[in-house]
């Protein structure tokens, strides 16, 4: 097997993976804050992960997956203020925050159902972990790292920054950092402006507070993840994701504390995902131009032409690299789903093609390509490339321009089964095989009628069949074998 490369975020380039204790790889992604609908933004992020997930697992790694449910602690502001936003949720609402919980992650999990993302092999929530994030507070407190006063607990960056580089993650200056960081605005607890929260005073009215040596209270946002991380995959594992926007905060502090906690760095290799855009604009509901998986589905908003699959979608998101940026335009959806429907037709002719005594293609060499580019970083589209090519392969064989071995035959399945189903995770879809069903019988019937005319020496019918066929979209191909269509 070659060498599989990783683009490592912490230091911007290319590396050779090596699991930290192989055939083991620990891989931890952040999940949602479940208070809302899912975005495209995060099923981009979930389906990216998904898919090195399957990768690696296809490889023969034995993945521990880890996706964590933020339902606490996730405030309206980066900068520790404002309400924790299940809370707001929950009072809006007047439900137990805990509902709204349930019901948003219950909605997650359908979505990436819908998309055919495998479940993490554990699915830990923030609530669930109170135990462990008090821990860790407290011994970064013991370790002079952090400070508590009136009951919140915080992490003394600029102490941490004495001899660490707080900012290696994404290559900025502290400096920088603190001249745009603004005046501590209400916040006068805090002894340097960058300094984060780890635990939380709760106000009386907050609805989700739990006891602590410090008082009733909630953990900080970015604790919650180091808590997880830790207790399921060690104090340093393999590879640990997200969105590029959890860069500069989020996952910049949970090294922080997870030096600050242990001493060591929380992994080996982070891997980012970047953002989306529609019509080359950044996708907000500000513009008005986000759009809800459902909405996709449907083709109920008014940017859209009509309603696409989610196999469909999962495979235009695949068409370009997880760390470029995906933009979303009817023409790109509408391509992608031609490229999906060209491939699943390809693999049912490849199902039926008629094996040569010779071989015109070298499929072993292709098979090669495949692992090549998912090798390089996970790279789909060159992946996507090749399977086009084997798809035009299939074609050619079916049409007798070319011919194939049987174990060349044999060898083009295991491709489609290893890389478009088992790791690209796509799959017919339910609604279209049932359409394909009928419409195949429909079409048979008709074809049935056609030969019967010819048989009868009625070729005028048996033309005007055929035409209208094809003026309906659908080829019909005359064989010695008989007749076969496609749209």
């Amino acid at each position: 097997m070659q060498p599989l490369f990783l683009y490592n975020t912490l230091s911007r380039k290319k590396e050779e993976f090596k699991a930290l204790n192989p055939p083991y790889v620990g891989m931890y992604v952040c999940g949602p804050t479940v208070y809302s609908d899912v975005h495209l933004g995060n099923c981009r992020t979930f389906i990216s992960f998904d898919i090195i997930y399957r990768y690696l697992s296809h490889l023969g790694y034995k993945v521990r997956y880890v996706r964590n449910i933020t339902d606490a602690g996730h405030l309206e502001s980066d900068g520790d203020v404002g309400e924790d936003k299940i809370s707001k949720k929950a009072k809006l609402n007047q439900l137990e925050p805990m509902e709204i919980v349930q019901t948003y992650t219950v909605d997650f999990r359908k979505v990436m159902e819908q998309f055919n993302a495998l479940p993490p092999t554990i699915e830990p929530t923030a609530t669930g972990h109170i135990i462990e994030q008090q821990e860790i507070a407290r011994e970064i407190i013991n370790k002079g790292l952090a400070y508590e006063v009136n009951g919140t607990v915080y992490f003394d960056v600029e102490k941490f920054a004495q001899s660490h580089n707080y900012t290696a993650l994404t290559g900025r200056k502290l400096e920088e950092l603190l001249e745009n960081t603004r005046d501590l605005d209400g916040q006068q607890d805090k002894r340097g402006r960058l300094d984060f929260a780890l635990w939380i005073k709760a106000k009386p009215e907050h609805l989700m507070q739990w006891s602590s040596e410090w008082g009733k209270g909630f953990p900080g946002w970015h604790i919650e993840c180091s808590a997880m991380s830790t207790k399921y995959l060690g104090e340093q594992f393999d590879i640990h994701g997200g969105g590029m926007d959890l860069q500069a905060t989020h996952h910049t502090n949970e090294i922080a504390q997870n030096i600050a906690y242990c001493g060591k760095q929380p992994c080996n290799y982070w891997l980012h995902t970047n953002m989306l855009t529609v019509s080359g604009q950044k996708m907000s509901k500000s513009l008005g131009n986000s759009f809800l998986p459902h909405e996709l589905f449907s083709g109920k908003h008014p940017l859209l032409d009509k309603g696409y699959g989610p196999m469909a979608v999962r495979f235009f998101m695949m068409q370009t690299h997880y760390r470029s940026t995906l933009d979303f335009s009817n023409e790109a959806l509408q391509a992608s789903e031609k490229g999906f429907e060209r491939l699943m037709e390809s693999y049912q002719t490849l199902q039926n093609l008629t094996p040569g005594a010779t071989s015109g293609e070298d499929i072993k060499a292709l098979e090669n390509k495949c692992y090549e580019a998912m090798n390089d970083d996970f790279n789909t589209p060159v992946l996507i490339a090749h399977l086009f090519d084997a798809a035009r392969i299939i074609n050619s064989v079916n049409d007798k321009k070319v011919s194939l071995i049987q174990a060349d035959i044999v060898l083009l399945k295991k491709m489609y089964q290893n890389f478009l189903f088992d790791v690209m995770g796509l799959k017919v879809e339910a609604e279209n095989t049932k359409t394909t069903e009928v419409l195949d019988k429909v079409i048979h019937l008709v074809l049935d009628l056609r030969n019967k005319a010819k048989a009868e020496k009625n070729f005028s019918l048996s033309d005007e069949i055929r035409d209208k066929l094809t003026n309906s979209g659908v080829q019909v191909k005359d064989t010695k074998e008989g007749s076969s269509w496609k749209i």
